[in-house]
């Protein structure tokens, strides 16, 4: 029941963002083909179906291929609080690819993503892989300057398999990032 709830409260805080529209200067560019971009920011996870959360430190890089997709990894590392058990650290390595989208505000200053990731979360007992989806936007200040606004739904398995993943399709956890970048 706690995971209808956190997911609405990022549903809620994901909407109120959006209908606020930009939070920017009027000559903010958007990245181009061939540009870049870090990131840095911050989440919080909520194990689903269990009583874990974890507080997450983010760097992400990632390249415009063209200029609505971009391919690129973010690296996190995070502290988690489990009731009744010791505490723990964890981290994760995922490799992304992001389709921004273009044209919904006048200057472009204002850019939703919808994306997909694979990678690998790990912690000093176990490794396993993650999928998932990924959606949100980037709010430009100047040029090269960004907030961003993400939520992701990461499934885990041991075998990248069909089965593997139907059948742990009820242990996954939601993440709500906020963070800064840099475009360049």
């Amino acid at each position: 029941m706690k995971n209808k709830y956190c997911f609405a409260a990022a549903l809620i805080a994901f909407s109120m963002l959006m209908a606020a529209g930009p939070v920017v200067t009027a000559h903010a560019e958007p990245p181009i083909k061939g540009d870049s971009v870090i990131q840095l920011s911050g989440s919080f996870i909520h194990a689903q179906g269990t009583n874990v959360g974890t507080v997450n430190l983010d760097v992400g890089y990632g390249y415009f291929l063209t200029e609505n997709w971009e391919i690129g990894v973010q690296q996190s590392g995070g502290y988690s609080f489990i009731d009744d058990a010791d505490n723990q650290w964890s981290a994760s390595t995922i490799p992304y690819f992001n389709y921004n989208i273009r044209g919904l505000s006048l200057n472009d200053s204002f850019q939703p993503f919808i994306g997909a990731f694979v990678g690998a979360a790990y912690n000093s007992d176990d490794i396993t892989g993650t999928l998932g989806p990924q959606i949100g936007f980037r709010s430009f200040i100047n040029d090269s300057t960004f907030i961003v606004v993400k939520y992701r739904y990461e499934w885990y398995f041991s075998d990248l398999t069909y089965n593997d993943i139907k059948d742990n399709s009820s242990n996954g956890s939601h993440v709500v990032t906020l963070g800064v970048g840099f475009a360049f």
